[in-house]
């Protein structure tokens, strides 16, 4: 990264910790996500340490509720995490930070309230300062910097930060959190919060049992071993690598260095050596939480916090964040909760042959079968998913409370050939009454009911444009 834009990004950071720390009180409003939880998490603690009154209004999305309650609302100050940057035109009221990494609204300009008047919104994106929002910085690290501007004891929560980054996917770039999320890394590291090293990126090092930790991958897929518990079993005792320790599971964790290496060896004859990056790399393990429980990983750990957002307890999040004891069980149960749904949801497009195609991308239509909260990690489950098509992006259709909930999704690659779905997101949900936005390979978007045909249509030619 260039100094120029890390020191223009800086010097913003430093002037919405002005804002923040000269604020009466504070109303923080924050994404349902895990990255959205650990930005209210650094958020709230930051208000507490100030010895500021604060509320947090946890949102599913930037709807007119919600940007009804920020323009309204009589605290002195709004602290926006996680969202926001996608409707800046739409805020009416001084005194706002948002700190955020989704694509900025481009009718918005700094400073301007309407054609004649002006008001004051410090708004920290990395888009600003030429960096990608999908890749370099995630809502929970902006926050953070804001954070640790208004004071540097706050260093501590950048464990935080780094877990919002894996929530948002953003350690599967090729050499591991980069741009601003590796501020962060760097200063978890320095803490002891975080242990950074090469190994296997499979879902589950902490807590899932070694045959399930291999039988259960699919992203990479690995032929032969993936949705075969036999093979399993047999690629462990073919290395000589005991399931067990007095009567207990071992997890991948558990294993001495000398076994994972058999392993990570080995594994390597189970997949295309282009995938090779995608089965090891950087993985991040949060040493001050315990071994079970699902929070030593920090991608487990994201899970745990989705699992809280997507289920309306989000609270519960924020808790565990901090490793409060009363809340582990809310968050096992919800996390339970979230593996059955996300089961049931996949198993439910799959055997219904709910994935059409059209020339240009593929599409399904859940109704009201999956949560709108959890469709698009389904969509996204999907594209790594053996059998279906990861070269082309998915749109998911959900039934929501305020009309239907579009989920898009795609594979890094299509990115860098040109596709941005935050673009397309935005300006076809427009057309037909709705609104929408994101990233370029994650996006989303709301628009009234027996309007899908006619955004597919949009949608298509536009992926069509940016794609030939």
């Amino acid at each position: 990264m260039a100094s120029e834009p890390i020191d223009r990004l800086m010097a913003d950071a430093e002037h919405a910790a002005d804002m923040i720390r000269k604020a009466k009180d504070v109303l923080i409003v924050a994404h349902i996500d895990a990255d959205g939880i650990t930005s209210a998490a650094i958020a709230s603690k930051t208000c507490e340490r100030l010895g500021k009154e604060y509320n947090v209004l946890f949102a599913n999305k930037m709807d007119s509720d919600t940007i009804h309650t920020i323009n309204t609302t009589d605290k002195d100050t709004v602290w926006i995490v996680d969202l926001g940057s996608g409707y800046l035109s739409d805020y009416k009221r001084d005194r706002i930070v948002v700190s955020d990494h989704h694509v900025p609204d481009p009718k918005w300009r700094r400073g301007q309230l309407t054609l004649d008047s002006f008001q004051i919104i410090e708004h920290v994106n990395c888009h600003t300062y030429e960096m990608d929002g999908s890749t370099e910085a995630c809502g929970a690290t902006t926050t953070y910097l804001i954070s640790k501007a208004i004071d540097q004891s706050n260093r501590d929560l950048a464990y935080l930060g780094v877990i919002g980054a894996c929530g948002d996917l953003q350690d599967r770039n090729e050499y591991g959190l980069i741009g601003i999320n590796r501020i962060a890394l760097n200063d978890a590291i320095a803490n002891g919060d975080v242990i950074a090293e090469k190994d296997l990126r499979l879902f589950g090092r902490a807590s899932r049992p070694l045959v399930q930790f291999i039988q259960y991958s699919n992203d990479p897929n690995l032929d032969g071993l993936t949705d075969d518990s036999h093979a399993c079993h047999e690629f462990f005792d073919d290395l000589g690598i005991p399931l067990t320790e007095n009567n207990v599971s071992r997890k991948w964790l558990d294993l001495s260095p000398d076994e994972k290496q058999k392993v990570r060896d080995a594994l390597k004859e189970h997949i295309r050596p282009c995938d090779e990056w995608i089965l090891i790399g950087e993985t991040y393990t949060l040493p001050r939480f315990p071994l079970s429980g699902g929070l030593r990983d920090a991608k487990e750990f994201a899970t745990s916090l989705n699992s809280c957002g997507r289920y309306d307890d989000a609270p519960t999040g924020v808790k565990i964040c901090f490793g409060e004891q009363s809340a582990m069980a809310d968050a096992e149960r919800n996390r339970a909760e979230h593996r059955k749904n996300i089961s049931s949801a996949l198993q439910y497009v799959k055997h219904n042959d709910l994935i059409h195609r059209r020339q240009f991308i593929q599409y399904f239509d859940a109704g009201d079968a999956i949560k709108d909260t959890v469709v698009g990690i389904v969509a996204g489950m999907i594209l790594s998913t053996e059998g279906f098509n990861r070269m082309m992006p998915i749109i998911a259709f959900a039934k929501a409370d305020d009309g239907v909930k579009v989920s898009a999704r795609a594979d890094r690659s299509l990115g860098e050939r040109g596709l941005d779905l935050s673009i397309i997101m935005n300006r076809a949900a427009e057309i037909v009454g709705g609104y929408g936005g994101g990233h370029n390979v994650a996006a989303g978007a709301t628009i009234p009911v027996d309007k899908e045909d006619q955004f597919l249509d949009i949608v298509e030619d536009m992926v069509a444009s940016q794609l030939i």
